[in-house]
């Protein structure tokens, strides 16, 4: 019979998961060993928050569950900044832990903690594997992760019963729920009529549309059929590529695009949401649109109070879209209506294109408008937390889903480079870039060291102001005093040498675009530093 570990790590292959990230202990040894047996590789990193970003850079790449790995108290205690961004940005993640025994943890409490009071808040579920029940466990782990909103889910091994031979019931596999569309009736019916007598319908879609198999092209199908101008959040970004005319961009922590975009949005006759979830918002899109005028599909019921739409559905997001088509035979596609016949979305379109373009002095935005010519089309970037990631957010086009990844829902340091790393293993053809500041940077830069030992090729850029620039804006916006936001410069690029990497430097438009061509050129990671002034980020955003 196999073990419990055995059993686990099957379980995690036949899901899909190739890639398991995390620092072992002797508590977690045997599964270590049973995920490499079975198939999935495992990655040793320099720290547990660095291992699930990688997990879940790997997730995004694949769609399989991320796997994380953690010894017992101070492993998991590590690890849950990065299990909370999980819940809150939809991050399938498996957490496994090892835990001392019941019956031992009563006389014994060296590192001893209570791993499931801790997951309790920041994971949808938390279990602790059994005698002879660890395939019921690790079916409804992968049950719960990835259906609906996906999420983390902790399971804890006890010592002894890890290598304990037991019953695996192999008829216990849990299919995976479909998730349905909207009923019939009244609401419906009235949604229905909302938007075929709206002229100035406008869509704003969100993560969940990511999550979900098949909304992001159903999304995109509909809106090119009925010609709806589509916003999307941050993690939205390229559910419709964002040089496709309908675009409006990706939006949510800019108040620059918050000036041109909400007239816009109180101008609409109909409003779609369409997975979008205001977790990723600044508090200005806080009641952006009238109820009455409001369709929303979600994947969860509104808890948040954000916002509010007159006629919600808790369903799927593509048979939300599809359901609510039914019966529109005159679509703007066939030139049976007229859509925004002022022109308005188009004149957004140029507006926001203008406020964000890189303009003539030296700074974040003409290096990123100089990256995004160098790198290929294809390329997936992740942005740390930080004044550039706003920038890059607003400036940065996506052609499909996933090419930007973020820490959106929780905003939180450190995520770029393991990120980048995560991705980068997963799909190798893939050119990657990580953006950070240079604050980020020394939070995880050894990381660095993970990402010369998988010999991967992933372009690291970081802007160098000595500054937590986005916080010494606030500061000053607020009349405040300049107060622990500044500190010393660090070689970068010795740095990047230093862990066996190419270190360079650019301080102009030639100079970035020729280091990121040869960047792409040459195999290890690249480190390139660009040196700008922290306040050049004023007005950009």
């Amino acid at each position: 019979m196999p073990s419990t570990v055995d059993i686990i790590a099957s379980r995690l292959y036949e899901a899909g998961c190739r890639h398991a990230f995390g620092i072992p202990g002797g508590e977690v040894l045997a599964m270590m060993k049973a995920l490499e047996d079975a198939g999935i590789a495992f990655t040793l990193t320099k720290h547990e928050n660095g291992a699930g970003f990688m997990a879940e850079g790997a997730y995004h790449a694949t769609g399989a569950p991320g796997i994380l790995l953690a010894t017992i108290g101070p492993g998991l205690a590590n690890a849950v900044n990065v299990i909370a961004n999980a819940e809150q940005d939809r991050v399938p993640l498996i957490v496994l832990t090892g835990c001392v025994d019941a019956e031992e943890a009563l006389t014994y409490t060296h590192q001893v903690m209570d791993h499931g009071a801790l997951m309790e808040t920041v994971t949808k579920a938390s279990f602790t594997a059994v005698e002879n029940a660890t395939d019921v466990v690790i079916e409804k782990a992968l049950a719960i992760a990835t259906e609906g909103r996906p999420g983390p889910v902790h399971i804890d091994i006890p010592i002894s019963l890890a290598t304990r031979d037991h019953a695996d019931g192999r008829s216990q596999r849990r299919k995976p729920l479909s998730p349905a569309g909207p009923a019939e009736g009244p609401a419906l019916e009235r949604a229905r009529a909302m938007f075929r007598a709206s002229r100035r319908p406008v869509m704003v879609a969100g993560l969940d549309v990511v999550c979900e198999e098949g909304a992001a092209q159903a999304l995109r199908d509909f809106v090119e059929t009925h010609r709806i101008p589509l916003l999307t959040t941050y993690k939205g970004k390229g559910i419709l590529p964002e040089d496709h005319e309908l675009s409006l961009g990706g939006h949510g922590l800019s108040p620059v695009s918050d000036a041109l975009v909400m007239p816009f949005v109180a101008q609409a006759d109909l409003v779609i949401a369409a997975g979008y979830d205001p977790i990723e918002m600044r508090t200005g899109w806080r009641n952006p649109w009238d109820p009455a005028k409001a369709i929303e599909f979600a994947s969860a019921p509104n808890r948040h109070d954000m916002h509010h739409a007159d006629i919600s559905f808790t369903c799927s997001i593509r048979a939300g879209l599809s359901a609510l088509a039914v019966g529109d035979a005159n679509t703007a596609a066939n030139g049976a209506r007229s859509i925004w016949p002022g022109g308005e979305a188009d004149v957004l379109r140029i507006a926001l294109k203008s406020k964000f373009s890189a303009g003539k002095a030296w700074g974040p935005a003409l290096a990123i408008d100089a990256i995004r010519r160098a790198a290929p089309r294809d390329s997936v970037i992740t942005a740390d937390s930080g004044a550039h990631r706003i920038l890059l957010s607003q400036m940065w086009e996506c052609y499909e889903p996933r090419a930007m990844l973020q820490s959106c829902g929780f905003c939180t340091m450190g995520c770029a480079l393991p990120l980048a790393i995560g991705y980068k293993l997963a799909s190798a053809s893939r050119p990657v870039i990580a953006f950070m500041g240079d604050a980020g940077l020394e939070m995880t830069m050894g990381e660095l060291a993970t990402l010369r030992d998988l010999g991967l090729s992933v372009l690291v850029v970081v802007f160098v102001d000595h500054s937590l620039a986005l916080i010494e804006l606030k500061q000053r916006q607020s009349g405040m005093k300049n107060l622990g936001v500044d500190f010393g410069g660090t070689d970068f690029p010795a740095l990047a040498e230093a862990m066996g990497g190419t270190g360079r430097v650019a301080k102009s438009v030639e100079a970035v675009e020729s280091e990121t061509a040869g960047a792409f050129a040459r195999d290890g990671f690249t480190l390139l530093a660009i040196p700008i002034d922290a306040k050049s980020y004023d007005g950009k955003f």
